[in-house]
């Protein structure tokens, strides 16, 4: 509750914010960002838009630059109100501070919280950081243990998304024979999506006392998670049919009846990297090929990546990455409550909370690495 009386301090983090918000405004383009917003919207008026092969990426381009400019409008609406108050409310009465004052206090809450959100956002430079995700669970070894805790972080992601409000699809589930699962499979289509979610690859180790044991012992169980780019579209890697071997099977398990009795499962094999993807979700084989292909694709980007950063760290001296097996955060349920991110040394004893999808501090220092 706003009082009509502003200590120092906090007087000064407003100036700091108000700083930030002023250069940060000077930085962005809004009107460059309006004429390539105006260039893509274009492209969709041609005839047949939908069949050409950029479509997709052509929207993704719009939404991505749409977003960027309301988040300036935003930044900008806010700007201009707290200067507004800051400029009158020597003049005001106290009666008028205190009316006025919990309206100015929410509104530089919003202003801090966005630019922190812009400043994250100027570490996602990498070539993909800006696209959508395709993010996968798959329990370790340990059995039933496992695939529960690989469940109980799909949910732990799922709730994350909600909480960006993030538009995202469960695109496959294989459910394990006594509880758990095998597999997930999320697409994310958000812009930044990627970026955000990249440095969540690898091991997570959970430690608790076992629900499937009935001495009711302490149990430690990993789940591996793979994030790669949602790339839509044409993409610069080129896919030879002879690199190309193609399996078809039919997808068992539950489903429905056209899944079992037509070879709609597809497992595609890269060759020369041996590259194995495997597609049982959709019904029809024309569709499990399409997203065997857009995965295969994405993994291909991000090896070409990696070599890239491999050069690179021969170049300027070795820098820690996350990549598969790596544990990167435990999460310990007894004998005491902790989470610890073990790149970032982030922390929490609040475990529900992060189990809930409550990931941002974790993701933030991610990003900052």
């Amino acid at each position: 509750m706003y009082n009509g009386v502003m200590s120092s301090d906090h007087s000064q983090d407003s100036s700091k914010t108000l700083e930030k918000a002023q250069e940060l405004l000077r930085v962005i383009d809004v009107a460059k960002l309006e004429s390539e917003l105006y260039n893509f919207q274009e492209k969709t008026n041609v005839p047949d838009f939908w069949k050409q092969p950029k479509a997709q990426q052509v929207v993704s381009e719009i939404s991505f630059l749409q977003k960027k400019i309301k988040e300036a409008e935003e930044l900008k609406n806010l700007l201009t109100d707290v200067e507004a108050f800051e400029a009158l409310k020597s003049s005001l009465s106290e009666e008028e501070n205190r009316q006025m004052g919990d309206e100015h206090d929410n509104n530089l809450r919003r202003l801090e919280k966005l630019l922190n959100k812009l400043e994250l956002n100027q570490y996602l430079s990498g070539k993909y950081d800006r696209l959508g995700a395709i993010l996968s669970i798959h329990p370790g070894q340990g059995g039933t243990e496992a695939m529960d805790w690989a469940e109980m972080l799909s949910r732990m992601y799922a709730r994350f998304f909600d909480r960006q409000d993030w538009k995202y699809t469960l695109v496959n589930e294989t459910r394990g024979e006594d509880a758990g699962i095998k597999e997930v499979v999320y697409e994310v289509k958000a812009p930044l999506a990627y970026g955000y979610l990249k440095m969540e690859k690898g091991t997570h180790r959970l430690v608790r006392l076992s629900p499937f044991n009935a001495d009711n012992l302490r149990q430690t169980s990993f789940a591996l998670v793979e994030v790669l780019p949602l790339i839509e579209g044409d993409v610069d890697i080129e896919l030879k049919d002879n690199d190309l071997s193609w399996k078809f099977t039919r997808a068992g398990g539950a489903g429905g009846q056209s899944v079992n009795k037509v070879n709609s499962a597809v497992e595609l094999t890269h060759l020369p990297t041996g590259i194995v993807v495997r597609c049982r979700e959709e019904r029809s084989q024309v569709q499990n090929k399409e997203r065997a292909l857009k995965i295969l694709k994405a993994k291909l980007a991000i090896l070409e990546e990696d070599k890239l950063n491999a050069e690179l760290s021969n170049v300027k001296g070795s820098h820690q990455h996350a990549s598969w097996g790596t544990q990167i955060r435990n999460y310990v349920l007894h004998p005491y409550k902790l989470v610890k991110d073990t790149r970032t040394k982030v922390e929490t004893s609040d475990t529900d909370s992060v189990l809930d999808g409550d990931l941002s501090k974790f993701i933030e220092a991610e990003i900052k690495l």
